[in-house]
């Protein structure tokens, strides 16, 4: 007949108690963490809710709720566009999206990082983490400063245990168990007729050491939001970039950056080098992208050369020049009608699709005069392929490699706008707003096919314009500062190294006691606890047992067959291999 719970045996609980009696400290702080308190809602009173309210922000749990939330928090941070990263794209979904922006605003969602919610969930999480870390961490200093506990009055409670009796003195058994444990390593001292031993330390540690990388990676992210910086550079192959925030293309940073925070450096493009697949199902896949440059540090700097490749980026104090976009920018000459140059330059063109079809303008602002010498304004629209194939029927790249380079021009004169009234406009861009398109012989709109050498003469001897042999390669660099990136890769390093030690490493105390018995023999007992159960307890107690059985062999009992060998007599630890 089965018991049920209210039919427990009363005799149960007392043994439990007796037994927790019997371990004492032994069986005690075998973990940092807090432990529980069993006390139902806090009494009335200010001072009882806020201690209430700062044991749970503080307990593990909690810790890992708001860690929890904040992965999720940041998820809307990666799918809808952030003003702090690209303002255009922010505008762009508000117009595409009347409802919803909004709401969005509302919410913060447009910049999700500097959010109020955002804010309060990251602050919680860093007090949770320092409030839960600090206590923990003077426990395990004072466990570090103190001895393990001495051994309990009754070692067979103990889930690993096994005894034997010797004939040596019970001074020799535990002398010889005190240096075999610590050769394994153990912490161990002699503690009355026994010897205490622990190990495992490694354990807390480990854990202390997880929880204090998540501050370093949380103090880490929050710097490298608010001394950030990002921008971005196209340099044309023969010209240079300073670090100043005037010579970006584009450029953001955080809210607590500042100007005089940029790194002083400088460096020159002196030549870029792609090869891609020629043949084969890759045909056209880029195989090497190399920057040769040359720099410099401060204003004075001696001049180096290095070349900057794809994942391989050049590092300035606390500046990287990474390598991420390439193109090409085709000489061209622009000529008056006298035949003088107004203009000449490599003119750098957006990159459309994997073989490099690019196009961009030529913007001719000043210098220039019509034929009846009054001053005019210049804009071409150039369309162009590094490898034109007649056979495909179309204007587009075939590879990405200068092959047969071939460029299509359109020509337009009058007001480019703005330009004089300060206002700024896109370089890659041609405003036709106040522009009137070249005709010609047959008043269609003044258009030329041009390869490497070839001239397009505008009609009514308003100049000409020459595509020039010399097609420049022009790079795309982007200069990241970071200040906590360091400090986030050796938070994250150490939190993996953390936790790997808090889940395999097993804090566990063995104890020998070694004591005369009534008819003169030493009687030894080995016992083990680990703070989990694990086989691993019994199974290290299996061979520490064997080891010192060797040392102190066992004696034979008065009332055995003397034939019987004696390890016959010695019991196997509870669990252990035998």
């Amino acid at each position: 007949m089965s018991t049920t719970e209210t039919d427990k045996d009363p005799g149960q609980e007392d043994r439990q108690e007796d037994r927790h009696d019997d371990l004492g400290a032994a069986g005690s702080q075998l973990s940092t963490a807090p432990q529980e308190e069993l006390s139902g809602v806090p009494g009335l009173g200010v001072v009882g809710w806020v201690r209430w309210f700062w044991r749970q922000l503080t307990s593990m749990r909690v810790a890992l709720l708001l860690l929890l939330l904040l992965s999720l928090g940041a998820i809307p941070g990666s799918l809808i566009p952030q003003t702090g990263a690209d303002l255009n794209k922010v505008d762009d979904f508000r117009k595409a999206h009347r409802t919803l922006a909004p709401i969005y605003d509302k919410l913060g969602l447009f910049h999700v990082y500097s959010s109020v919610w955002f804010s309060a969930i990251y602050i919680l999480l860093f007090v949770s983490l320092i409030g839960c870390i600090v206590p923990r961490t003077w426990q395990f200093v004072g466990q570090l400063r103190g001895r393990p506990p001495a051994a309990p009055k009754r070692l067979t409670r103990l889930p690993a245990y096994t005894t034997w009796r010797t004939t040596a003195d019970p001074e020799q058994v535990r002398e010889a168990a005190l240096a075999l444990l610590k050769r394994r390593r153990f912490r161990a001292h002699l503690a009355g007729d026994a010897v205490a031993a622990e190990k495992g330390y490694a354990r807390e540690l480990g854990n202390l050491a997880f929880h204090i990388a998540l501050i370093v990676l949380l103090i880490a992210f929050a710097s490298g939001q608010l001394y950030k910086s990002d921008g971005t550079k196209l340099v044309v192959e023969g010209d240079g970039f300073a670090n100043a925030l005037s010579q970006y293309d584009d450029f953001k940073s955080g809210t607590m950056f500042q100007n005089d925070d940029l790194v002083p450096f400088s460096f020159d493009l002196k030549d870029f080098k792609a090869t891609y697949e020629v043949d084969g199902p890759n045909r056209g896949t880029p195989r090497t992208f190399e920057a040769r440059i040359t720099y410099s540090k401060g204003a004075y700097g001696k001049e180096q050369s290095t070349t900057v490749k794809v994942n391989q980026p050049l590092k300035i104090d606390d500046a990287k020049v990474y390598l991420v976009s390439h193109g090409y920018a085709p000489v061209i000459t622009v000529r008056d009608g006298k035949g003088n140059v107004v203009y000449h330059d490599a003119v750098p063109l957006l990159p459309l699709d994997g073989n490099v079809t690019s196009n961009g303008v030529v913007k001719v602002y000043d210098g220039y005069r019509d034929p009846q010498g009054k001053k005019d304004q210049l804009g071409f629209q150039a369309f162009f392929v590094p490898t034109f194939n007649p056979k495909s029927g179309t204007m587009l790249s075939q590879f990405p490699a200068l092959v047969n380079p071939l460029l299509a021009v359109n020509a337009y004169h009058g007001d480019l706008g703005g330009v004089n009234a300060g206002l700024s406009q896109n370089v890659y861009q041609l405003d036709k707003t106040h522009m009137k398109a070249f005709k010609d012989s047959k008043g269609q709109l003044l258009k030329k096919l041009l390869q490497p050498g070839d001239t397009l003469t505008l009609p009514n001897g308003a100049g000409s314009l020459t595509f020039e042999k010399d097609i420049k390669e022009w790079a795309g660099f982007e200069i990241v500062q970071e200040p906590g990136s360091g400090w986030a890769l050796g938070g994250a390093l150490t939190a993996i190294f953390g936790l790997a030690a808090s889940l395999f490493i097993q804090r566990r105390r063995v104890w020998v006691r070694a004591v005369r018995g009534a008819d003169g023999v030493t009687v030894v007992e080995m016992a083990g606890l680990g703070r989990s159960e694990s086989a691993k307890v019994p199974e290290e107690l299996g061979d520490l047992a064997g080891t010192l059985y060797d040392q102190a062999p066992g004696a034979p009992d008065p009332d055995d067959d003397p034939s019987e060998s004696p390890d016959s007599h010695v019991v196997p630890a509870e669990g252990a291999e035998k």
